[in-house]
């Protein structure tokens, strides 16, 4: 089968079932696994795709959003070994940055540390750190009713108060071209103050944020270390010297 023909045959497999395994995709093009891994790297260029553990799936809309319950559900396993590990970085008197999202949430109830400082622009981090008696400053802003973020001047404004021994950042896309990236430019530029206000800054994302790119961008690779459960070798390949990766198993 010519190329061309694998192509289409990939590309009408996706927009059917939006993630398809390698497997399914050798079966339907009768070509070996090496091929189908050519293919889909060259689509993936291409921007036509993107791979992921033992597949490709389908490309998102760049100003795709899911709402903090949407998100809460997804990768549940996954973003609690992610926090885990996040929580068990932060030392006795740490100053940190908490960012709005649900894998920065789970940290909190692994938090070991005592005499911590925490700010935030998650409001529905509140509750679990008031409950945990950890000290908590609200960065104000305008209230994403989506995610529950505090962004806008307000909360630039209000994070500006502020040095960091630890940012812990959620983002929508890793991306090797286009560095760390999310849906709202708004959001974004809260994300890239905390990390710039950040002595030490850490990325927090599960294997689904590889390789995505959405709308506005937060901050360049080397601006932060990303922990994640992701650890195929063909998915991390490209991005070998670009990126500082922490990778936990899922317990």
């Amino acid at each position: 089968m010519l190329t061309p023909e694998r192509h289409r045959i990939i590309l009408e497999l996706l927009e059917k079932k939006e993630v398809v395994k390698l497997q399914e995709l050798v079966e339907a093009t009768f070509s070996s696994e090496s091929t189908i891994r050519r293919d889909l790297s060259q689509l993936e260029e291409n921007k036509q795709l993107k791979r992921v553990h033992g597949g490709a799936s389908l490309l998102k809309q760049k100003s795709e959003e899911l709402s903090i319950t949407e998100k809460a559900t997804k990768n549940l396993a996954e973003k609690e070994s992610i926090a885990k590990h996040a929580a068990s970085l932060i030392r006795d008197g740490d100053c940190i940055f908490l960012d709005a999202g649900t894998t920065t949430y789970q940290m909190i109830s692994h938090i070991k540390a005592n005499d911590i400082k925490v700010v935030t622009n998650g409001l529905t981090h509140l509750e679990a750190l008031f409950d945990r008696n950890i000290e908590t400053y609200l960065t104000g802003g305008y209230i994403k009713q989506k995610t529950k973020a505090l962004i806008g001047r307000g909360a630039l404004e209000g994070l500006q108060s502020y040095q960091f021994d630890k940012s812990f950042i959620g983002v929508n896309g890793i991306h090797p071209n286009y560095g760390f990236t999310t849906p709202d430019p708004e959001e974004a530029a809260v994300k890239n103050l905390a990390i710039h206000l950040g002595q030490r800054v850490y990325v927090l994302a599960d294997h689904s944020k590889f390789h995505d790119v959405t709308f506005a961008k937060v901050a360049n690779l080397e601006d932060a270390i990303v922990i994640t459960n992701e650890s195929d070798p063909e998915i991390l390949e490209a991005f070998t010297d670009k990126l500082t990766i922490e990778v936990v198993t899922t317990s």
